[in-house]
C-alpha cells in the first residue's frame, strides 16, 4: 500500500537541502555562541546568518529577531511578555474562538491571573466582524492576537485591517502566522503585526525551534529567565544546529512558486470529490481566502474519524474527534457554525511541496473504494 502525506498543515518533512545546511554542525560548532573564544564562533554565526535569512524574509531586522523552541513557546512569549510586561497599562487581550491551542489555552492561565479575554467570534467562513474587533476594545486592552491563517481550515484572516484597527487605538497586535509563512506572503512591515510567531516544523525545518518576531521598542517579560540571551528576550543556549536548518529554510521560503503547483492540486483533489461525491460533501473555510495548500471537507452524515481508519496508507486530520460512541466537533468547526451532521464527517486534507498528481488522484479513488 502506497504511503500518501496529505497532514502537512500537521507537520512538514525536513527539506534534503535543510537536512544539509545542519550536517556540519552534528560534528563541529559545538561551542556555546556566548562564550568569547575560539570554539563559539562558529556557533554564534550561525546564529547571525540565520538571523539574517529570517530577517529577509519578513522583512525585519536582524535585532527583531528571536529563537524560541517553536511556535507554541513563542505564542506565550507574546501573550504572556507583554501581558506582564503591561500590567501598568491594562489587563484586556482580545483574540478569537478559532485560535491554536497554543493561543487558547495561555488566555485561559492568564484568566486565572486576573487577565481578561475577550474572544470573538467568527463567520461561517472562520473570519472575523471588524465592528466585533473595534467595539470589544476598552481603555484596558493591550494586546490583539489573531492567527494570520487558520490551521484547520485554512481560512486567511485579513491581518493588515486587524493590525491598524489596534495600531489606531495603541494597542499591540500579534499574529500567529505558523500555518502562513512558507504559503502566502508576510512582510511584517506590510501586514503591521507588532509580533509575529513562525514554527519551523511548518516550514520544512525541524521541529524545536521557532521564532518570535518582535518589533523595535515592544517591551516583553520574559518566559524564560537566566543569563540573558536574545538580549534578555529568552534564556537558554540557542542550537546552531536548529537554527542552522531553520535559516536554510526561511531562506528556501523566499520562492513561493511551488504553492501555484500545490494550489492547482488542492483544486484537483477538490474537483475530484466534487465529481465522486455531488452534495455529499460540503466545503468548509473560505472557499477563495485560504491557504493553497489546504482543503478541509465534511463528508455529510459520515464519521471523518472512521473514513480516515479505512484510508490505509493516507496520513490526513479530522475535525471530530470520537469519545465513547459520540461525536465531537473541533472548536473551530462549532465556532463557525458548521452543523454536527456536516462536521462529523470533516476531513483536513493539507498538501506539500512534494506531494503528486498521482497522489491526489489515488486518494480520490481510496476515498469512491470504501465510501
Amino acid at each position: 500500500m502506497q504511503h500518501i502525506y496529505l497532514d502537512h498543515n500537521a507537520s512538514t518533512p525536513i527539506d534534503p537541502a535543510v537536512a544539509a545546511a545542519m550536517i556540519p554542525f552534528l560534528a563541529d560548532g559545538f561551542g556555546n555562541p556566548s562564550s568569547g573564544h575560539w570554539a563559539a564562533a562558529p556557533a554564534k554565526a550561525a546564529l547571525e546568518k540565520t538571523r539574517g535569512q529570517i530577517a529577509a524574509l519578513l522583512g525585519c531586522a536582524m535585532d527583531e529577531v528571536v529563537f524560541t523552541s517553536g511556535g507554541s513557546e513563542a505564542n506565550n512569549l507574546a501573550l504572556k511578555g507583554v501581558y506582564f510586561a503591561r500590567r501598568d497599562v491594562g489587563d484586556h487581550i482580545i483574540t478569537t474562538r478559532v485560535e491554536h491551542p497554543a493561543i487558547t489555552a495561555p488566555c485561559q492561565f492568564l484568566e486565572r491571573l486576573g487577565a481578561r479575554i475577550t474572544y470573538l467570534p467568527v463567520d461561517g467562513f472562520g473570519r472575523i466582524d471588524p465592528d466585533d474587533l473595534i467595539q470589544a476594545i476598552t481603555p484596558r486592552t493591550v494586546l490583539v492576537s489573531i492567527m494570520h491563517a487558520n490551521n484547520e481550515v485554512g481560512t486567511i484572516q485579513p491581518i493588515e485591517e486587524w493590525a491598524r484597527i489596534a495600531r489606531e487605538h495603541g494597542i499591540l497586535f500579534h499574529s500567529n502566522a505558523a500555518q502562513s509563512v512558507g504559503k502566502i506572503a508576510r512582510d511584517v512591515n506590510g501586514l503591521g503585526v507588532d509580533l509575529l510567531s513562525i514554527a519551523g516544523h511548518k516550514l520544512y525545518a525541524p521541529k524545536g525551534v521557532g521564532v518570535l518576531f518582535v518589533r523595535r521598542g515592544v517591551r516583553l517579560e520574559p518566559l524564560l529567565h537566566g543569563a540573558g540571551h536574545e538580549s534578555g528576550r529568552r534564556a537558554g543556549t540557542e542550537s546552531a544546529l536548529l537554527a542552522a536548518g531553520l535559516g536554510k529554510a526561511c531562506e528556501l521560503a523566499h520562492d513561493l512558486s511551488s504553492m501555484d503547483r500545490v494550489r492547482a492540486l488542492r483544486d484537483y483533489l477538490w474537483h475530484e470529490l466534487q465529481e465522486r461525491f455531488g452534495n455529499r460533501i460540503a466545503l468548509n473555510g473560505h472557499p477563495g481566502h485560504r491557504l493553497p495548500n489546504t482543503l478541509n471537507v465534511s463528508f455529510i452524515g459520515r464519521v471523518g474519524a472512521e473514513i480516515l481508519e479505512r484510508l490505509d496508507g493516507v496520513a490526513a486530520s479530522t475535525g471530530s474527534a470520537c469519545h465513547s460512541g459520540r461525536v465531537e466537533l473541533s472548536l473551530v468547526l462549532e465556532a463557525m457554525g458548521v452543523a454536527p451532521e456536516v462536521g462529523m464527517g470533516a476531513i483536513r486534507f493539507s498538501l506539500g511541496r512534494g506531494t503528486t498528481r498521482e497522489e491526489i488522484a489515488s486518494v480520490g479513488e481510496r476515498l469512491s473504494a470504501i465510501l
